[in-house]
Formats: structure tokens, C-alpha cells, sequence
């Protein structure tokens, strides 16, 4: 199968500050067992008040423009999947153009929550087939510590910050995106949401009552969680026309690891092809793939002919995936 496009590079940008369970043991009742049997996670990067995350975006951007050796004014197109853009309009994608000189491109930002790196990653793939497109940067970023209830146990101790980018090309030879997949199922948007916006404003009542936090129903999240990220790897590799046993690597979304073992096991893939670093970063949403990619391809994990998976699940709800000949 030749593929049509490919990831020229990729780079990430996570706050300084660690935030460890250690750490929330002072603020919230909880303690490090609890979270490390449940989550996997041991530690997440967190970003200090007034923070920009527009300014993470942008450094994990220049550092995919620099290794792809692409200049920032030969990009196109800027996709950003995001739910804590810097404000609410204009969007994320139109202040990181502005900060990487990305001065002829076309910006917009993309809402899919833990899912929007690989929407973008599918509508990179599409757009430089079709539209003429050269260069295409999708960059998935995450500020979830704004929106994060600091006094709930159960979702304070899973989410972190972080932001990371993909430069997107057309392909040369048999390398690239070989398929991707997309979907969703809104009938279940209740089981994980903030809920300040148009319908209920933000004002000073809502925050101090900590409703305009994300809102989660855990145990139903995670069962949604491996059906339909064992759908969408299935879709992917059927497509690509890939057997499980032919992945080099498998990427999951980064959100609990009960959830990376369980896809594991459901394909069969051997845990040593499973790639893992939520014990490090936590959630951090649509940004939790790019991360894991740039560091899989910066610690030797992917090498020149792998075959890669990656696959996730978000609010809305929604879930993705694709596969990519590296």
C-alpha cells in the first residue's frame, strides 16, 4: 500500500514545573498507591498560573519545523486540536502562526478533546491529497490544569500539560500515513465534559463553585474507552491492510494504564510494543499522542521501516486512529 503523505518530524514542549502524587497527597485526599494501582501515573508536568499554552504550542512547533528543515513560511496550513486554547477566539492556531512566523498559512483549530491529534493527523492526509498542499503542521496542545477541579480526587491526580506537533509532507515512496480513522458518538457526551460556555456563561459563581471544571464519569469513560479504541485500531489496520503482529509499535492515547493494557492484550501485542509514558505526563489530552511519538522516535524506539500504530479515545465522545510506515 503506497501511502499519499508522511511525518517529515515531530517535537513536544511540556511546562518545567512537576507536579508528583507526592505532591497531592497535600491537597487533595489521595495518596500515591492509590493513584499509581489505578492510573499508572506517577508524576505530570503542570503549568504556572498565566501561562500561555499558546507559547508551548509554539515550541514544539519550531522544534518539528527545525528537524523536518521546513521553514515556518513555507507551511500552508496550521491545524491545532485543543479545548484550552489560550482564549476563546481567535483561535490557537492563529496566535501560534503569529509566534512561528508561519505568515502564509491558513489556521484554525480543531475541538475532538483527547482525540484531535489524529483528526488532524487525518485531515493533514486529506487536504495535501487533494487541495495542493505541501506542507501541513498539526499540533495538538493541552492546558487541562486551567480547567481541572483541584478538590476532586478522582480527576485532579490524572491530567497534565503539554503540547506536541507534527510536521506533515507528501509522501516519497512507500513510507507514510498508510490509513487512518475517525468517529464519534455525541449521544454520549454526558460522561465527560466542561460545562461553561454559550449555555451556561462563565461569571464568578460558576467558578467558585467549581462546576466550570471537567466532569467525569469514570468507570463508564473506561469501558467506552477500550471498545472503541479496539474499534478504531481494528478499522486502521484493516484499512492499511496490517496485521496486529506486523505492528512494530503501538502509541495509545495516554490516559490510564489499565486502558494501554487492555488494547495490548485485546490485539495480542507483546507490552515491550507498547509504548508508555503516562507515569511521566499523565493525561494531557489531544497533546498525549504527539508527545509519546516524539519521544518514541527521539529514544530509538521507531527506526526506518517500522510500522506504527496509534490509536485514542476523547470526550464528545470520539476515538481515532492510524497506521504509519516510518
Amino acid at each position: 500500500m503506497n501511502p499519499h503523505c508522511r511525518i517529515l518530524a515531530t517535537g513536544h514542549a511540556v511546562p518545567s514545573r512537576v507536579l508528583t502524587n507526592a505532591d497531592l497527597e497535600s491537597m487533595v485526599d489521595t495518596n500515591d498507591t492509590w493513584i499509581v494501582e489505578r492510573t499508572g501515573i506517577r508524576q505530570r508536568h503542570i503549568a504556572e498560573p498565566g501561562s500561555a499554552l499558546s507559547d508551548l504550542a509554539a515550541d514544539a512547533a519550531n522544534q518539528a519545523l527545525a528537524k523536518a528543515k521546513v521553514n515556518a513560511e513555507d507551511i500552508d496550513l496550521i491545524i491545532v486540536g485543543t479545548v484550552t486554547a489560550d482564549m476563546k477566539f481567535p483561535s490557537l492556531a492563529c496566535l501560534v502562526q503569529e509566534k512561528i512566523g508561519a505568515n502564509n498559512a491558513a489556521a484554525f483549530d480543531l475541538s475532538a478533546a483527547c482525540s484531535g491529534f489524529l483528526y488532524g493527523l487525518h485531515l493533514a492526509d486529506s487536504l495535501i491529497q487533494t487541495s495542493g498542499y505541501q506542507h501541513v503542521l498539526v499540533i495538538a496542545a493541552e492546558m487541562l490544569s486551567s480547567m481541572v477541579n483541584w478538590q476532586d480526587r478522582n480527576t485532579c491526580v490524572l491530567f497534565g500539560d503539554g503540547a506536541g506537533a507534527a510536521v506533515i509532507g507528501a509522501a516519497q515512496d512507500d513510507k507514510g500515513i498508510l490509513s487512518t480513522y475517525m468517529k464519534s458518538d455525541g449521544r454520549h457526551h454526558g460522561l465527560l465534559y466542561n460545562p461553561g460556555g454559550s449555555q451556561l456563561p462563565l461569571c464568578h459563581e460558576l467558578v467558585d463553585s467549581n462546576e466550570a471544571t471537567i466532569h467525569m464519569e469514570g468507570r463508564e469513560v473506561f469501558r467506552h474507552a477500550v471498545v472503541s479504541m479496539t474499534d478504531a485500531l481494528h478499522e486502521a489496520l484493516k484499512r492499511a491492510q496490517i496485521a496486529p503482529e506486523a505492528l512494530d509499535l503501538l502509541i495509545p492515547h495516554q490516559a490510564n494504564i489499565r486502558i494501554i493494557e487492555g488494547i495490548g492484550k485485546r490485539f495480542k501485542i507483546d507490552s515491550e510494543k507498547v509504548y508508555v509514558n503516562v507515569d511521566r505526563f499523565g493525561n494531557t489530552s489531544a497533546a498525549s499522542i504527539p508527545i509519546a511519538l516524539n519521544e518514541a522516535l527521539e529514544n530509538g524506539r521507531i527506526q526506518p521501516g517500522d510500522v506504527v500504530g496509534l490509536v485514542t479515545f476523547g470526550a464528545g465522545l470520539t476515538w481515532s486512529s492510524s497506521i504509519i510506515r516510518f
